[in-house]
């Protein structure tokens, strides 16, 4: 990390009105990806809380993870400045464009991960905060680096990204170890595959480009890519049906949960036959609408 921080040349900082420095903050802290992270540790709370909600703690846990989500977003792209100034859609960010410099993140990114982790820390328990660290350690010290030697980095990001609904369901009291912490896991985990690798394959020239190994450079024609994608859409579609198996939903779960498992398969069958940069985006645009409305299935059959 501090190496390729150090290779880094800055460009002179730009000035920027208030409007541009919150949008730029947006950018640095991946508002919108870090959105989905709340998302999905408001729905593991919720699915661990027996009873009522207990909204002051679960206020508590949001505001802790988001702290410990930007802090991820910030570093990973003060890492990865260099590389950022070589694709297309990221040499805008604020770091690559010359409008932050990189020891300005550093220090908001450390600000903040400290912070997230110590009010996590005063106001869940420590295995949340726990939690919150290994997702931190994960994604800036192993899948960061990961991505510029080998396709793996995916899986390693998916673990990372697994993990926030744990987060939530062991906020909220429940067994990290449980039937239910595992099928969260498992769910998010398993979405994350297809829906980065059809990101991956829409964009695999900017990331070679880049050096960045997302995807098996012998896959040249994208059939393992699009088989891989499959599989994984197949095993997600096998964990959601588990809270009917283990007597948590009925009947209306499974029905709705089966439509939407069969529409991201649709897509994922579609990808396999076709291969294209519009069969990727239709497999990503489908997966965006997939987890909200599980996620969401889950919580209603709960309450």
């Amino acid at each position: 990390m501090k190496s390729e921080i150090s290779r880094t040349v800055e460009e002179p900082l730009l000035e920027t009105d208030d409007a541009s420095m919150m949008a730029d903050l947006m950018v640095l802290t991946k508002a919108r990806l870090n959105l989905l992270m709340l998302i999905t540790t408001f729905v593991g709370f919720c699915l661990a809380s027996p009873g009522p909600l207990d909204w002051v703690r679960l206020l508590h846990t949001l505001v802790g993870t988001a702290l410990v989500a930007a802090a991820a977003a910030i570093l990973n792209q003060a890492i990865e400045v260099r590389v950022d100034r070589l694709m297309e859609r990221t040499k805008a960010r604020p770091l690559p464009a010359g409008r932050w410099r990189s020891e300005q993140a550093i220090a908001l990114g450390a600000a903040c991960g400290v912070a997230g982790l110590a009010y996590l820390a005063f106001t869940t328990n420590p295995t949340a905060t726990l939690l919150a660290a290994a997702t931190l350690l994960i994604y800036l010290a192993i899948y960061t680096p990961l991505k510029r030697v080998s396709p793996v980095c995916v899986t390693v990001g998916a673990v990372s990204g697994a993990i926030p609904p744990v987060i939530g369901w062991t906020a909220a009291g429940g067994p990290a170890t449980g039937a239910g912490a595992w099928i969260l896991f498992g769910v998010l985990f398993l979405w994350q595959i297809p829906h980065f690798l059809a990101i991956a394959w829409m964009y695999r020239d900017e990331y070679a480009q880049a050096g960045f190994h997302m995807l098996n450079v012998r896959d040249t024609d994208g059939a393992a890519t699009a088989w891989k994608s499959l599989l994984y859409a197949v095993a997600l579609a096998g964990v959601t049906l588990m809270p009917f198996a283990l007597g948590w939903a009925g009947l209306v779960y499974v029905g709705i949960a089966l439509a939407i498992d069969g529409l991201l398969l649709y897509y994922a069958v579609r990808f396999v036959t076709d291969r294209s940069r519009a069969s990727a985006r239709r497999l990503f645009f489908s997966s965006i609408v997939y987890l909200p409305v599980i996620l969401g299935l889950m919580v209603f059959v709960h309450f």
